[in-house]
């Protein structure tokens, strides 16, 4: 049981670290990116590639997940759970209007899938 929790954990701040790190990344070698941040008016290859940079974090994320707890089938779909908590409403309730809905589609039902998805793979 402490393993899945430290396995969900480490799982979820590591998604924050790597979003972090290419956030900072994209922010410094795309000026354009960096001007439209605090409107949050991206176009759209800035809008995929702030979902790429979660898409790959997120299956990095959960690889080293399932590779802490390798028999905890609990552990994904935790992960899973864990950063849908935080990001379903504050997309549905404070970004909603800034985005297409594909956009908060992909991005939500990528945090539900991935996990899961990756962790089969991994093992």
């Amino acid at each position: 049981m402490l393993k899945t929790i430290g396995a969900v954990v480490a799982g979820a701040v590591l998604w924050i670290v790597l979003v972090s790190i290419a956030d900072r990344v994209m922010r410094a070698a795309w000026p354009e990116y960096q001007a439209a941040l605090s409107a949050m008016a991206f176009t759209l290859p800035m809008m995929l590639a702030r979902l790429a940079e979660s898409t790959v974090a997120l299956i990095i994320a959960a690889w080293a997940t399932a590779k802490i707890a390798p028999d905890s089938r609990v552990a994904p779909w935790a992960l899973a759970l864990v950063m849908l908590a935080p990001f379903a409403p504050y997309h549905l309730l404070v970004i909603w209007a800034k985005f297409p809905i594909w956009y908060h589609a992909y991005f939500l039902t990528s945090l539900l899938v991935l996990p899961p998805l990756t962790a089969r793979l991994a093992r």
